[in-house]
């Protein structure tokens, strides 16, 4: 055995416990990673939870924040305390909940919404990302591309809900998010997101369409705070607000098909 550097040691055998133990170690962390937000989960009827889950949840880890807006610590153990406008329609944990007053605005189901920061999303070099097209320098509908301004919007109930005043463009990914839409009654603008939107010809007239909600829900879209910026938050009220007409326009969406 002279010379020889492991003796009768078996290197695979060891090679394969180090390989082991460091794939163990390499889960515990990541588990531990994703649990900064959102946890430790809460019990779906009584909403109690653990509050001293030190074994699962990792230390604090602080997150310098782009364009001067400080720094964000997490996990912070902060609960969602918001009155849910809804009620379970049985007290097993796991029962479906329904929505309870304007089901759009419930904040439930296809309709939920996340507090997120009261500020508007910001490009690389710290302005607003989302502006409408009056504003934008240098940004225009691309040639050869039919300008939407002007339109008619139609909700699913095949009424007029207003008519497109502007589109609102992303200026990171260059591309339009938003179209702004003046209601016929009212006189309001609220924004209606690109996702919910189909471009139609009917009888010879062009319309931008809208499967989602019907004409007169527009009148509650949520609103922006300032008229040619929107906020994280007011984004997901908004697109949140759509969402939830897929399932609760109209009554018929609701029930089972059979």
């Amino acid at each position: 055995m002279t010379g020889s550097l492991v003796g009768s040691m078996d290197v695979a055998q060891v090679v394969l416990y180090a390989f082991w133990l460091f794939f163990a170690g390499l889960i515990w962390y990541l588990r531990q990673e994703d649990r900064r937000e959102g946890y430790p989960l809460e019990e779906d009827a009584t909403g109690r939870y653990n509050k001293h889950p030190f074994l699962f949840v990792p230390p604090k880890k602080t997150f310098v924040l782009p364009h001067g807006q400080g720094t964000h610590a997490v996990p912070d153990f902060v609960r969602d305390t918001r009155t849910l406008s809804a009620r379970r329609i049985a007290k097993a944990p796991g029962s479906p909940i329904e929505p309870v007053g304007n089901p759009l605005l419930a904040g439930v189901g296809p309709g939920s919404w996340a507090e997120r920061a009261e500020r508007p999303d910001m490009t690389a070099h710290g302005d607003a990302r989302i502006v409408p097209l009056r504003v934008a320098e240098g940004f225009g509908i691309a040639e050869g591309q039919k300008d939407p301004r002007g339109l008619p919007v139609v909700g699913c109930d095949r009424r007029d809900a207003g008519i497109v005043t502007d589109v609102w463009v992303d200026r990171a990914e260059q591309l339009l998010r938003y179209y702004e839409v003046t209601l016929a009654e009212g006189g309001r603008s609220v924004l209606l997101p690109n996702n919910f939107v189909v471009f139609q010809t009917v009888r010879g007239r062009r319309q931008i369409f809208v499967h989602a909600i019907t004409a007169a829900q527009f009148a509650d879209v949520p609103a922006t705070a300032a008229p040619e910026t929107v906020t994280l938050r007011e984004e997901d009220r908004i697109v949140a607000y759509f969402g939830a007409g897929l399932l609760y326009a109209t009554r018929d969406r609701q029930e089972p098909l059979l």
